[in-house]
């Protein structure tokens, strides 16, 4: 049997800082060259950069804890 390591990462400084927006993120998934209203803002900030392919994603207005299993558990 084969097991992976995943490392957590700790968002909680890109989330006080960059609340509600877009952000294109290095490699090491921490390292901000982006940032925008929109995805094509921040990858477009990327591009200028000089990162031809940089991680996208969205930072929530807020944080909100889900606990769930996917299918409706009627009980």
């Amino acid at each position: 049997m084969m097991y992976t390591t995943t490392m957590s990462i700790d968002w909680t400084p890109l989330f006080e800082k960059y609340k509600g927006k877009w952000l294109a993120l290095k490699e090491d998934e921490i390292t901000v060259i982006g940032v925008g209203s929109t995805p094509k803002e921040a990858w477009d900030k990327a591009q200028k950069e000089g990162y031809a392919s940089p991680i996208l994603t969205n930072i929530p207005d807020k944080i909100v804890t889900y606990i769930g299993y996917g299918d409706e558990i009627s009980v």
